[in-house]
């Protein structure tokens, strides 16, 4: 593409170090409609006649398919998925094809295709964050009478239905899907007819481009057109941030399903063996989710050090954006839909929640609210009720055993009522604030959460 300014041919190890083709051809859909439309502009401008734009048009479908069909061969001589589309439409139709390339440079072409690619991600990652939403939505409803323990400090802390906790996780992903979808603004802006830094003397007409690739705007300046990296970051960012919300599920349910835990059991579709012990049921799923976060911040890391020293406009360093892209895509996307699957299989063990949430310890905080309700100061309540459970401790009795008698002498606002307190159910239902676990407020959630996402799927 170069040989007029060149007297040697490319070497072959250049050849080899500078390919793309090898993953950026996952863009020839993209890069296909991309050039459709520019053809279209050429067309509108009086640069294509009718025929060559039918020509164009056709031979570029014609390619798309052959190559949905596995019956193209990429040649990485020939760099990239741009220039192994150019050169095969130019074979097929003739001098037309070599027309294609008429205002356009590869820099623009290749952030319009990126652009056009990442929209259909984020809506299909999107969808998938939803389907998993819905899962641990279905999975709270189905047991919303099962109570564990909460924990801080991975200390039990205060009891909280079972489907409370899952509603978290659906908060953060809830989160992620708002962040895809405010990056896809900065998408969906076209970057055709940028040129390689300073447009063209050849006027396409941007507006029609964009709206015949439905891009609701234009870039506005042809240096940062080009040499804008931002909304891959942003999207590794979200990445990042998925990957790291999915790998805190993966300890809870590693957790949980541990022998000393036993909340719960995961299916034996989604668990594996050991090779030496044959008592072992591991679960791997969770396990390797939370080892792939480790590439979803490489990822981001890696684009983020490429981009930070380079000077406008596009330089060669820049084609590193894509390797990092695909993979942080591909592992997001395995995730999200290997979850899913798992979390319609889990098992959830009432007898061990129940039994977790008998320890009268949790209910202490609810000790201090009865003394606060009862004119005691909290700092003074908080002391108070630490001195009650060391007593407890020395004592070696559970919190609820210990008699009226030593509550009244640690305060006397304690009356026969306080060892009411020690009821899960009613602990649970006190809690009535907005975004508290009262029962009432996680019924409204759940249907809540189920209308929005069943609307949306």
């Amino acid at each position: 593409m170069w040989k007029g300014r060149f007297k040697q041919a490319t070497h072959s190890l250049l050849t080899q170090f500078g390919e793309s083709v090898s993953y950026d051809w996952r863009l020839y859909r993209h890069d296909v409609a991309g050039s459709i439309a520019h053809a279209e502009g050429l067309h509108r401008i009086g640069l294509l006649t009718q025929e060559e734009l039918q020509s164009i048009s056709e031979g570029l479908r014609a390619i798309e398919a052959d190559i949905d069909a596995g019956r193209f061969e990429w040649d990485i001589a020939l760099e990239d998925v741009h220039m192994n589309i150019e050169a095969a439409l130019t074979a097929r139709i003739g001098p037309a094809g070599a027309k294609l390339h008429t205002a356009r440079s590869r820099n623009d072409q290749i952030a319009v295709d990126t652009r056009l690619y990442l929209r259909e991600v984020v809506d299909n990652l999107v969808h998938l964050l939803q389907r998993l939403q819905l899962t641990l939505v279905q999975l709270g409803e189905t047991h919303a009478d099962v109570v564990i323990p909460g924990y801080t400090h991975l200390q039990r802390a205060q009891p909280v239905p079972f489907a409370h906790h899952l509603l978290a996780y659906v908060e953060m992903l809830q989160r992620d899907a708002e962040r895809l979808l405010d990056a896809r603004k900065r998408i969906n802006v076209m970057p055709l007819g940028s040129g390689a830094i300073a447009g063209s003397t050849i006027a396409v007409d941007r507006e029609f481009i964009a709206e015949r690739l439905h891009f609701p705007k234009l870039t506005r300046n042809s240096m940062d057109a080009v040499g804008d990296r931002d909304f891959l970051i942003e999207l590794q960012s979200a990445f990042a941030l998925i990957g790291m919300h999915l790998s805190r599920l993966s300890e809870d349910l590693i957790l949980w399903s541990s022998s000393e835990f036993g909340f719960i059991t995961l299916s034996d579709a989604f668990t594996t063996g050991s090779s030496l012990m044959p008592q072992k049921k591991n679960p791997d799923v969770a396990e390797i989710a939370r080892g792939k976060t480790g590439r979803l911040y490489g990822n981001l890391v890696q684009l983020l050090t490429v981009m930070k020293g380079l000077p406008l406009t596009y330089n060669r360093d820049m084609q590193e954006d894509k390797e990092g892209l695909f993979d942080s895509i591909d592992t997001v996307e395995a995730i999200l839909t290997i979850f899913a699957e798992m979390l319609r299989e889990v098992t959830i063990h009432r007898d061990r929640t129940e039994a977790a949430v008998q320890d009268p310890l949790l209910l202490a905080t609810d000790l201090a609210d009865y003394l606060v309700l009862h004119e005691v100061p909290f700092r003074h309540a908080h002391e108070i009720v630490g001195g009650l459970v060391a007593t407890a401790a020395e004592r070696q009795a559970p919190l609820d055993k210990l008699p009226f008698e030593t509550f009244q002498q640690a305060s006397p606002a304690f009356q026969p009522d306080v060892l009411e307190l020690f009821d899960v159910q009613r602990s649970l239902n006190a809690r009535t604030a907005i975004g508290a676990p009262a029962s009432a407020n996680v019924e409204r959630e759940i249907a809540d959460w189920k209308q929005r996402l069943s609307s949306t799927s």
